[in-house]
């Protein structure tokens, strides 16, 4: 309300150049000019400023047009801040209507200076280059913020709908909603989305322009999130999604076992203490004693039969 106020976006026309549709937004009347309600203006242009937010986050496109010498600066500034479309030197009949043909005379545009570029207008006679370089530089005045527009725009900016009746009418035929800066000398009934405030000074409509740029950056900014909390919701591969799953098993299969191992304590918990059992007797020597074969007791007695037996046989040879 404050920069409203600063910039004189409240002032509006002279008393006898007002249109009656616009009573219901004028405040008062002072020295003969009418004081336009900022409170009706602010919460409308909120309602303008996320409409723009939600149209460019969901993809669409919107068109800036203010042709009036003293907006034309701000157009071409703002709209080039936020990446939009615009139209500040003249409106072409036909620009929505007929887009097709608008649409032939870019492409046009983007040929001639193709042909500047690469130097073959350099070698043409004079009299025919220069007639080119002439339809370029016509061309880039009326149709230079419309290079990129391969569609039409799914929402459009308008400061005075008065100035811009033409753009207005072609804009209800083919049904695309408008937002515009509409001062009390104004029709409001063609607008969908209007802004009751001052369209001919130059500070206030600056101001409301860049605020309708920085929605159309934070709806861009929100359409560039999408993708990426797209990608961190993609299913894993499927290599990944094998380890995952087994990973999940063995999870599973440890829990269970654990579970087993404490329902198997629990059960076998006794419930009186148990007497432990009396140590054994007895040293490790005669364990150890007891556990000793006497194959070893055995051993030089059954060599001495086996020499006994040879000698008898050499003996006998």
């Amino acid at each position: 309300m404050k920069e409203l106020l600063e910039t004189g976006v409240h002032f509006g026309h002279r008393t006898r150049k007002w249109n009656p549709k616009m009573a219901r937004y004028i405040f008062t009347e002072r020295k003969g000019i009418h004081i336009i309600d900022l409170e009706q203006t602010v919460e409308m242009f909120k309602r303008a400023y996320y409409t723009v937010r939600d149209c460019v986050a969901n993809g669409g496109e919107i068109l800036f047009i203010g042709t009036k010498k003293q907006v034309q600066a701000t157009i071409v500034e703002e709209a080039q801040r936020c990446g939009a479309h615009y139209i500040n030197r003249r409106w072409l009949g036909g620009t929505l209507t007929n887009f097709a043909t608008i649409r032939q005379s870019i492409e046009q545009m983007k040929k001639l200076e193709g042909q500047i570029e690469d130097g073959t207008v350099d070698h043409l006679p004079n009299k025919e280059a220069s007639r080119l370089r002439r339809d370029l530089a016509k061309l880039q005045r009326n149709l230079d913020g419309l290079r990129f527009m391969e569609r039409k725009p799914d929402l459009m900016y308008v400061i005075d709908p008065d100035v811009e009746a033409i753009a207005v009418h072609e804009a209800n035929i083919e049904k695309i909603p408008i937002i515009a800066i509409v001062d009390t000398n104004c029709d409001p009934d063609p607008i969908d989305f209007l802004i009751p405030g001052n369209d001919d000074a130059i500070k206030a409509t600056k101001l409301i322009t860049a605020r309708i740029a920085d929605a159309v950056i934070e709806g861009r900014e929100g359409r560039q999130d999408e993708p990426q909390s797209a990608t961190t919701t993609q299913p894993p591969e499927e290599g990944e999604a094998e380890a995952t799953d087994l990973e999940a098993e063995t999870i599973e299969d440890d829990a269970a076992s654990g579970e087993s191992a404490e329902k198997a304590e629990i059960e076998t918990e006794p419930s009186e203490p148990v007497e432990k059992p009396e140590p054994l007797t007895g040293t490790a020597e005669d364990a150890s004693e007891e556990d000793v074969p006497d194959s070893d007791e055995n051993a030089p007695a059954e060599a001495a039969q086996k020499t006994d037996t040879r000698s008898d046989a050499s003996n006998l040879e």
